[in-house]
């Protein structure tokens, strides 16, 4: 199969792809995290362990990695009309934060919502870009407060 977009060409910014680094423990990471997305206006309606499900299903000797799924309920109910329902398959944004080492965590999201506009899943058109200019102000104003 031939992809449509050569991956290589995507510029992170094409889609929404921030990170950051925290100096602390693995588990307060992830409080704070949730704790930040939060007040910047996201549930946290899912959050899970791949390392833990890994490491017991199959043995894979992963290091912490977990995975919040951030949802702002508003913008998700106009990305749900914009798109016929089919944004949905991509909920929730989801927020990952792994440990590099003991005592340093990375933090990292893509924006589903620009995402969707690439691969044709949501219109090019001016609501769209609404809803991708709104969810990108609220994970800048989360990561400028991690």
């Amino acid at each position: 199969m031939t992809l449509p977009i050569d991956p290589t060409r995507i510029d992170p910014d094409d889609i929404g792809g921030k990170q950051t680094t925290l100096e602390m423990d693995h588990e307060d990471a992830i409080e704070h995290v949730r704790e930040v997305f939060t007040d910047a206006g996201f549930g946290v309606p899912v959050e899970f362990s791949p390392s833990e499900l890994l490491n017991e299903k199959v043995n894979a000797d992963r290091d912490p990695y977990y995975v919040l799924g951030a949802c702002n309920p508003t913008v998700a109910d106009r990305a749900l009309e914009a798109t016929d329902g089919k944004l949905g398959a991509l909920f929730p944004c989801n927020v990952v934060v792994w440990e590099e080492e003991p005592g340093r965590q990375r933090v990292y999201h893509v924006s589903i919502m620009r995402i969707a506009r690439l691969v044709g899943i949501a219109p090019d058109d001016d609501e769209m870009a609404d809803i991708v200019a709104e969810t990108g102000e609220l994970v800048d104003t989360a990561f400028e407060n991690l």
